[in-house]
């Protein structure tokens, strides 16, 4: 994967793990609906203020965007991209998401 797809995919994983629609982060940024699908599919750059925008508008880092996982990611770093796929959803996505865990590894 390049470092374009890479960066759309993590500006979609901060928006999809807020519950933000595309919709609702494009206004938030001052761009369109349709600007945000392209960055977010790694087909466009955006210029570093719309970057800002889009982390503003998420509440988040605009480097959290920048962070790239290689082929072995540390197990320190993979505590924390639980710990993101699990914020901001409701207790009953974070139950489902227990059970999915505990049926995988059969506890």
């Amino acid at each position: 994967m390049d470092d374009q797809a890479a960066f759309g995919r993590n500006i979609r994983a901060a928006r999809e793990s807020r519950n933000v629609s595309r919709e609702l982060a494009a206004e938030r940024a001052g761009i369109t609906v349709s600007y945000l699908g392209e960055v977010e599919r790694g087909e466009k750059w955006p210029t570093l203020g719309i970057i800002c925008s889009i982390a503003r508008g998420l509440n988040v880092s605009a480097a959290s965007f920048f962070e790239f996982e290689g082929d072995e990611a540390e197990a320190g770093n993979l505590i924390e991209q639980f710990q993101r796929a699990l914020d901001n959803r409701t207790p009953e996505e974070q139950q489902r998401a227990l059970r999915v865990v505990k049926a995988l590894f059969g506890f």
